[in-house]
Formats: structure tokens, sequence, C-alpha cells
């Protein structure tokens, strides 16, 4: 399996605070049957990215921890003013390590007008999107069509694997589970914080999603589409949605 998105660097987000945390994280995650994981630190008002710094940090880890799993760095991207301007201008910065693709963040408190534009003029810059973990955010969970149309768009959608658990709650786990019936999830990932809590496991993930759409469907989203991004290649699962009526009335 492959992990696009996780907080495994010590000490430069809400990730682990200490090297013996993120060794312990990338063990778990070996054991788990990861084989390749994306560290991607926060980008926002609160934590600063230095890509270069992150570089040094990831090289450090991956020796402390030796081939399994494998490492790559990306970053996870405050949907700001800010942090567009620079994006438009240095597209490279933010973008999973040698791909095209950029997982971007969302804030809990609103949703900016013209986020569709904001797509788009990130994929003039060659960027394609990754909208991460859309069933956790209070406003999309409560209306996942807009998730729909960005998918339908060509954004790619990541959904936290912990929330098809039941880790983040009912109405996190609910909107998962439509996201995924109406063909608008592309990717599965840990979002991994720490070895007790947000953890970096797949597995059980991979198996409620055989649960829910089969068991091919389900290895796509963990191996298939998330290998595909690390290749910067098309993905190979990328259905049309299917018409999504009124979450409320459906649910």
């Amino acid at each position: 399996m492959v992990d696009i998105h996780s907080h495994i660097l010590p000490e430069v987000d809400d990730g682990p605070k200490s090297w013996d945390v993120s060794i312990a994280m990338c063990r778990m995650a070996a054991a788990d049957g990861i084989t390749h994981q994306v560290a991607t630190p926060h980008a926002n008002d609160r934590y600063a990215y230095d890509r270069e710094y992150l570089k040094d940090l990831l090289s450090e880890l991956q020796q402390k921890t030796g081939n399994s799993p494998r490492l790559s760095l990306g970053c996870d991207f405050h949907l700001s003013y800010d942090n567009l301007k620079d994006a438009f201008a240095h597209p490279d910065r933010y973008a999973i390590e040698g791909t095209r693709y950029l997982l971007v963040e969302f804030s809990n408190f609103s949703i900016p007008r013209n986020t569709t534009d904001s797509f788009l003029k990130l994929g003039d810059c060659g960027l394609t999107p990754i909208i991460t973990h859309p069933e956790r955010n209070p406003i999309l969970r409560e209306s996942p069509q807009r998730v729909v149309e960005w998918a339908e768009q060509g954004c790619v959608v990541q959904v936290t694997g912990s929330a098809l658990t039941g880790f983040w709650g009912e109405r996190s786990r609910r909107a998962a589970q439509w996201l995924l019936e109406h063909q608008a999830v592309h990717v599965l990932a840990t979002d991994a914080h720490d070895t007790e809590k947000r953890v970096p496991v797949l597995s059980t993930a991979r198996a409620a999603a055989a649960q829910l759409c089969g068991e091919g469907i389900a290895e796509v989203l963990v191996e298939g589409n998330p290998r595909a991004i690390l290749e910067s290649q098309p993905l190979p699962y990328f259905p049309r949605p299917t018409p999504a009526a009124s979450y409320r009335k459906s649910n």
C-alpha cells in the first residue's frame, strides 16, 4: 500500500515531537504493509514550510529507518491567498516530490468563493489538486455535492482511511461512505500524526472499503491510484461521479 498523506517528520508541525516517535511511526506503517509513505508537513499560518530544511529532515529519517517504507516529501497545503500566490509562482515547492500533484486542505471555518477558479489556476500551472479529507471538514461533510463537482472537474479526492472505520465520528463516516458510493473518492490515506490515535495504518480502511465497494476498488484506492500519483501519472481509477442527489435528503 502507498500512503500519500502523513505527518511523520519530527518537530515541524502537530505531528511527532521526537525522532523516536517518527521512527516508530515508520515501523508501524511498514508492519501494516505500507511500502511508500509521503511526509506532508503543514503549510499554513501556524507552521512555516521550508522545503530545503524538510528535505534534509526526510533524508535523515530515511537513514534512521532504512528502506522500509520508502519516504517522499509533499505538503499539507492550506488553501489561502498567500499560499496560492506562492504556489502559482513556484509550483514545485509544495507538490509531492517529483510529481505535479498537490494536497490541498480547506479551513474548517470557510470555503473561499473562488475555490473553483483557484483549482483551475493551479491546473494552468500544471498542478492537479488533491482535496484532502473533505469528509472531516465541518462544511464539506454537510454538503459533499461540492466535492463531487470538483471531482467532475478533474480534482483528486482523498479520504482519511480511519473515517471509514468510524474514528472521526458518525458524520464523517457517513460523508466518506456517501462519497465512495458516488464514485468521488480516488485515494485513501492515513493522515497519521502519532502511534496511539492517528496512526499510520491503512489495512483496516482497505478492508472497510472492500466491504462497501469491492476488493478491486479498495485495492486501487490504496495502491494503484496513490502509486500513479507518486509516478506523476494519470490515475488508473478515475470514474465519472454518479449524479449526486441532496445529501441531507438521502441521509
